[in-house]
């Protein structure tokens, strides 16, 4: 049994398995340490829908690197053009990624990866005897895991909580207002960043200053000014009327 879990050819299966027990371990661990190891994996990710783009409302006192012009630039305007979603960002949808966490994701295609490989070559060696080289046998079980990835997200989706939900398009978070509450955000270096939508939902952001030099320390109010691919700017929130809103 050790051998044929540990063979050459089922070496692509051990791997993915084992991959999956340790994001698993890691995610635990990074829960109790208050990590949210999923949230910050989920900011990375692009949007898998149409965003619908409105033009943010702000109203904050706004000094040091950003000024209202920037923000009606960076965020959003009456004559936006959006584009449609990419293959990329298809396929992502297809398989549940912003309905359920991309972690959970990863690992239901990691079993079901490991799984299905292992299935397929213990079926065709009980019949012939020998194993199916490897790539050939790993093309079999993405094929398999593809599409049970999808079902079981898609499961998933229907009974987990939405509390924490990235339904909003994330163009509307420019101008509110979000808590750092992992890390000290610096010039290159993001840290994670809570923000509320208008629905009270919570969202976590990678957040890095606006202000070049600044450090956004942990347990910091700001105020988001612009998005720049998967991350954001903030500067500090000066105005009382927003803060404790987060």
């Amino acid at each position: 049994m050790i051998d044929f879990i540990l063979a050459d050819q089922n070496t692509s299966f051990a791997v993915a398995l084992g991959l999956m027990l340790a994001i698993a371990m890691a995610e635990g661990v990074g829960t109790l340490m208050g990590l949210g190891l999923s949230s910050m994996v989920d900011s990375l990710l692009p949007e898998v829908d149409l965003p619908d783009v409105d033009v943010p409302e702000f109203d904050a006192d706004v000094s040091g690197g950003a000024l209202p012009a920037d923000l009606e630039v960076v965020g959003a305007s009456t004559e936006t053009t959006v584009a449609g979603p990419g293959l990329f960002g298809r396929i992502l949808g297809w398989l549940c990624f912003g309905r359920v966490p991309a972690l959970i994701i990863l690992v239901i295609f990691l079993t079901g990866f490991g799984i299905a490989g292992y299935l397929v070559q213990a079926i065709v060696h009980s019949v012939t005897g020998w194993l199916l080289p490897g790539i050939v046998a790993s093309a079999a079980a993405f094929a398999g895991a593809l599409p049970l990835t999808r079902v079981t997200a898609l499961g998933l989706s229907k009974v987990m909580p939405k509390d924490e939900s990235d339904a909003v398009s994330r163009a509307t978070f420019v101008g509110r207002p979000a808590l750092i509450v992992q890390g000290n955000a610096r010039g290159g270096l993001p840290a994670q960043a809570r923000l509320r939508d208008a629905t009270g939902q919570s969202h976590y952001l990678q957040v890095e200053p606006d202000i070049d030099g600044e450090v956004l320390e942990q347990g910091t109010e700001v105020i988001i000014v612009r998005q720049l691919g998967a991350t954001y700017t903030a500067i500090r929130n000066t105005n009382e009327t927003l803060s404790g809103a987060v």
